[in-house]
């Protein structure tokens, strides 16, 4: 079986006590069945201070919070469950954070999540994307329309080149990316890829850009799901920066993991809307760009509801349209 992942995916280490926003704090931590058993059958204190966490709401169960932290974090910031019974007896979503596999069948791939702060960093400041593939043993069945995957896969190669193409700015490449990105959806629904000329791409913007406006992109995330005070005042009270190296990563790590998603249900269209407004979002907010980044996905990556409110939000809200998009992309 193929496997990709970026060339530092093996090398991360958490930085456990010293993690400046640790995934135990503010996130309720999702329990699969099988360790909120083993958890509830423990003797002793911690079985006690484990019965007492584990709560059952909405047909899963979490760790309830204690002071926005997790009732097992530990004054120098290690979990007591790992402390006690090592490693492999945490649950999976603590014992494979920030680590992410994305499993179609006959191949795989993994990355880190941007929600973890050290993950970020290794994300945002990388210049270039450094993918690896190897071959492990084993065989699988491809779990997908095989046509639909080619077309996504060339298409985001493709998208991913023009992201690296240094004769542009960094507000054009990403324009190319938009771009592009609706010209390979209409390559799904017709089965024939197009040609990608980037100056007609370009020439293209310019035609179909309006004014450009963030305040409704804004109060669209200031209607969703808000974990954190910080980020409902960092969404208040935006400090629009400029154009960095690391809007383009932001960028790759959003093709990286959502461009292949649309093969479940032929919707390239709003993933690509949702990697040019997150973009564009981080840049209006400012501030340090792997710390407004990292924040940007703790309250919207790890958000279910959160994410499918953006990709509608793609085909509804007027402030996510292309007219807009471009001209904010290249004002």
């Amino acid at each position: 079986m193929k496997i990709a992942q970026p060339d530092y995916f093996e090398t991360f280490q958490c930085l456990a006590g010293k993690c400046p926003d640790s995934c135990c704090h503010e996130w309720e931590i999702q329990v699969e069945q099988s360790a909120a058993e083993f958890y509830r059958g423990l003797s002793g204190e911690l079985g006690d201070r484990l019965r007492k966490a584990l709560v059952d709401r909405d047909g899963e169960t979490v760790l309830e919070l204690n002071d926005e932290r997790c009732p097992m974090w530990r004054k120098d910031g290690l979990c007591a469950i790992q402390a006690e019974l090592g490693h492999d007896a945490l649950c999976r979503t603590c014992r494979e954070f920030p680590r992410i596999t994305h499993d179609y069948g006959d191949f795989q791939e993994r990355q880190l999540e941007l929600s973890c702060p050290e993950a970020a960093r290794w994300i945002l400041e990388v210049g270039e994307d450094r993918w690896v593939e190897q071959n492990l043993p084993g065989d699988g069945e491809g779990e997908y329309d095989g046509e639909a995957m080619e077309i996504l896969l060339a298409g985001r190669k493709h998208a991913l080149k023009l992201l690296e193409d240094s004769r542009w700015s960094v507000g054009e490449r990403l324009t190319l990316m938009l771009i592009w990105g609706r010209e390979v959806q209409a390559a799904l629904d017709e089965g024939r890829m197009p040609e990608a000329l980037p100056e007609d791409m370009l020439d293209q913007a310019v035609r179909l850009g309006g004014d450009g406006r963030m305040e409704g992109i804004l109060d669209c995330f200031r209607g969703l799901e808000i974990l954190t005070a910080r980020w409902r005042q960092r969404l208040d009270h935006p400090r629009p920066g400029s154009w960095e190296p690391g809007h383009l990563a932001l960028a790759r790590y959003l093709i990286r993991r959502y461009w292949l998603q649309a093969v479940s249900d032929y919707d390239l269209n709003s993933r690509v809307t949702l990697t040019a407004v997150s973009c564009l979002l981080v840049r209006e907010l400012g501030g340090d760009l792997v710390s407004t980044a990292q924040l940007f996905s703790k309250e919207i990556e790890n958000s279910a509801e959160n994410l499918d409110a953006l990709l509608d939000a793609a085909y509804e809200n007027p402030a996510f349209c292309d007219e807009n998009l471009l001209g904010l992309l290249n004002p």
